[in-house]
């Protein structure tokens, strides 16, 4: 059994908030007498919001840990379905289900984070044969603390400090984290992510990776900024990246790049689906009505991420279809493989050629 000091050095050595669950789940199985860990997190697609059980560890060996790009949202449980998880986020306090006596086995409910969060919010679930000492207690204390911090700093380092949305740093670890995944399925070699190996080694090598990168520019920015001034082009921007939160899912990870680019990283079986989803933030951007400048709208464009992509290739062929959808009249979403296929661009882009930053 490690130490509780050896497991505090593993949390705090992260770079990857995806892994922070998954380090704090084991550290808990590891120095106390539980049977099983859940940690389960509030995600939301167009306003609805459901259970996402992001990790579940067994003492026995055994469990899962969930790529939140990969799931099907219609077939996760909703809020109301799980009322003691609901009772234990709303309250922010700890709720026990005891079974079989006030002796017996029972599941304590803990807030993931002590604070009301817009965009984070979960629940650690402890299964365990007896009631908890006052020590153990202090235990889930001290690395759930550690754990929200740690979560809070890498949190800061990823996001882009205008918008709050992630940055361009963050895309590459959220990048090679899927290629990786692919490429591993593809030589059979361990991916680099720190999830247990046998829990999805299968998977890897049935599922496609089915990634997706997008870029999205406001048409005429540099104008807007001419005639309104910076504070104004400021709040479009803001104005923005709150509509992206508000259409594409929880999951999606979205981006600013810097100035009037946009992007998002998406899980999704098909190129109709994710043309759907740009469609409609592009609508929402149409139809909104910005202070003191009216209407506001953006191009996007689209590819699918490839196995020898890397980050700045990927995000050149979004660029490339960008760059299409803005010189066919603005406001519009084009793909970078449907272009392709019907000839404007050749089967690879050049890589380099463009300073994206």
């Amino acid at each position: 059994m490690s130490t509780l000091i050896e497991h505090i050095v593993k949390l705090t050595d992260h770079r990857d908030r995806d892994l922070l669950e998954l380090t704090l789940s084991k550290a808990l199985l590891d120095l106390l007498p539980i049977q099983r860990i859940v940690i389960a997190r509030v995600v939301a697609e167009e306003g609805e919001k459901r259970w996402l059980d992001v990790a579940r560890l067994d003492a026995r060996g055994g469990g899962k840990v969930v790529d939140p790009l990969r799931v099907d949202f219609s077939t996760l449980p909703r809020l109301s379905d799980a009322s003691d998880r609901l009772k234990c986020l709303e309250q922010r306090e700890t709720v026990e289900i005891a079974w079989a006596g006030e002796d017996g086995p029972r599941i304590s409910m803990l807030p993931l984070f002590s604070d009301t969060r817009k965009d984070d919010a979960g629940v650690i679930e402890v299964h365990s044969d007896s009631p908890l000492s006052r020590d153990q207690l202090q235990t889930i204390e001290q690395l759930r603390r550690i754990y929200r911090n740690m979560y809070s700093l890498l949190e800061y380092s990823d996001r882009d400090a205008l918008s709050g949305l992630l940055n361009r740093k963050s895309l590459d670890d959220a990048f090679y984290s899927a290629v990786l995944e692919e490429l591993d399925g593809l030589t059979g070699e361990a991916p680099m992510t720190g999830k247990p190996i046998g829990m999805s080694h299968e998977r890897r090598h049935r599922v496609p990776a089915n990634y997706w990168l997008g870029s999205a520019i406001i048409d005429n920015f540099a104008l807007i900024n001419d005639k309104h001034g910076h504070l104004i082009a400021e709040e479009v921007l803001l104005l923005v990246a709150r509509v992206m939160n508000n259409t594409f899912r929880t999951y999606d990870r979205i981006y600013r790049f810097g100035g009037e680019h946009f992007g998002v990283l998406m899980h999704c079986p098909d190129e109709a689906l994710v043309l759907a989803a740009f469609e409609r933030f592009r609508a929402n951007v149409e139809k909104f009505n910005f202070p003191q400048v009216g209407r506001v709208t953006v191009s996007c464009g689209f590819t699918s991420v490839m196995a020898d992509d890397s980050p700045s290739s990927a995000l050149e062929k979004t660029e490339r279809a960008v760059d299409f959808a803005q010189r066919s009249g603005r406001n519009k979403v084009c793909s970078h493989l449907g272009l392709v296929r019907r000839g404007f661009f050749g089967t690879a882009a050049k890589v380099g050629g463009v300073d994206l930053f």
